[in-house]
Order: C-alpha cells, then sequence, then structure tokens
C-alpha cells in the first residue's frame, strides 16, 4: 500500500512539471524593450517606473538619466520573474517564477541575457499571467535568488527594485510558443529608506500643515 502511496505522489510530481508552462524571459525583443536601471546616485531611494523617453520602446516620459542613473551591467546583477496564474492578480500572490538572469555590458547595458523560462507555478497553455519583473545587486554573491534577495532589500542590506505589475498573454506550452513579456516598462533599482527617513518627512510635513493653519 505505501509503494502505491508514493508511487501516486511521484506521478502527481512528474504531472506538475509536465504541466509547467513557458515564458521569452528577455526584456529586448521586436515587440518592444525596457532597460533596468541603478540607483540615482544623488538620491538613492529615489524608486522610478516606466519608460524612458530616448533609450525604451515604445518611448515613455521617465527620465532616468536627468537622475544620473546608469544601466545595470554585468554579471553582479540578477534579474527573476515573479508572478501568478491569471489575468490582474495581486502583487502580493506573485510568486518566483523559474531562473535568474543577469545583465548584458556595453551597448547593451539594461538588457538581460535572453533565455526561455519554465515557470514554476503557471501551467502551459493558459490564457493569461500576471509577472514583475524584479532586480538586486548581488555583488556579494550572498543572495542568488530572489527570495534570499528580497529580505536582504527589506533589510537596507541591498539595492533592488520592482517593475510595474503586467499581464502576458497565451502563455507557452504544447499549442503557444513562450511569448515575450509584453507589457513590461523600465524600473530602476534603489535602497529602501531607514525608518528614521520617514520620521523626518512626517515630522516635515506635520510642521508645513501647522504653518499653512496658521496663515
Amino acid at each position: 500500500m505505501k509503494k502505491l502511496i508514493l508511487a501516486a505522489i511521484a506521478i502527481t510530481c512528474a504531472v506538475s512539471v509536465f504541466a509547467q508552462g513557458t515564458i521569452t524571459f528577455n526584456n529586448r525583443t521586436t515587440a518592444g524593450f525596457s532597460r533596468v536601471w541603478g540607483p540615482a546616485p544623488g538620491n538613492p531611494s529615489l524608486s522610478l517606473q516606466g519608460n524612458s523617453p530616448t533609450v525604451d520602446n515604445p518611448p515613455g516620459v521617465v527620465d532616468y538619466a536627468a537622475q544620473g542613473m546608469t544601466l545595470l551591467a554585468g554579471p553582479n546583477y540578477f534579474a527573476q520573474l515573479i508572478g501568478a496564474e491569471g489575468q490582474n492578480m495581486p502583487e502580493a500572490s506573485l510568486v518566483p517564477q523559474g531562473g535568474t538572469a543577469t545583465f548584458r555590458t556595453g551597448a547593451a547595458a539594461g538588457f538581460l541575457f535572453p533565455t526561455i523560462v519554465t515557470l514554476s507555478t503557471i501551467n502551459k497553455d493558459v490564457p493569461w499571467a500576471t509577472f514583475q519583473l524584479v532586480a538586486w545587486d548581488n555583488s556579494s554573491g550572498l543572495y542568488p535568488t530572489w527570495a534570499e534577495a528580497f529580505p536582504a532589500w527589506q533589510e537596507l542590506k541591498i539595492a533592488a527594485g520592482k517593475s510595474l505589475v503586467f499581464n502576458v498573454d497565451s502563455i507557452g506550452g504544447d499549442v503557444n510558443t513562450p511569448p515575450f513579456l509584453t507589457g513590461l516598462t523600465s524600473f530602476n533599482i534603489y535602497f529602501i529608506p531607514e525608518p528614521g527617513s520617514f520620521a523626518l518627512l512626517g515630522l516635515g510635513a506635520a510642521a508645513l500643515l501647522i504653518f499653512r493653519r496658521r496663515k
């Protein structure tokens, strides 16, 4: 009986693996491209999301270069997709999907080395899935995955960032080819402000409100 149960579990696991969908993990395609930027030198807690007017396609209005930001380049910067099956899923429901990628250099800085990702929790050929691209500084070598990088980011140890949430249709599988990251927009990595910074901002806002009331 135990052998039958173990066999059933093994078959179920095998089926779940074969049921995984695929996607083209690349932020530079014929369908458009959106780059990932580093922290702003004068304001490392600044977070921006949206395409740039000059180096993205389609162009947007977020000027990263004006903030002194440079494009992520080289093997010290990692990126990973997080996602969930379905359209317009809440950000809190998104989990890591597949492996990580690193960034190209030179004229291709800000772009990932392309690969086909086998999704961890999203079935093949489903009509929709919700995604977010995350990136972080792994120059220490201590945070090879988002599961490890996210708490380090929250603890103010590293710079990291997230794209806006976007939907991708026709996930790859037996019928569909792996789709591109249609809907992805540019963003930058940054350091989460220390709690003291939030307190100072709150005090400043309160003082301004009091001043206006007195006037």
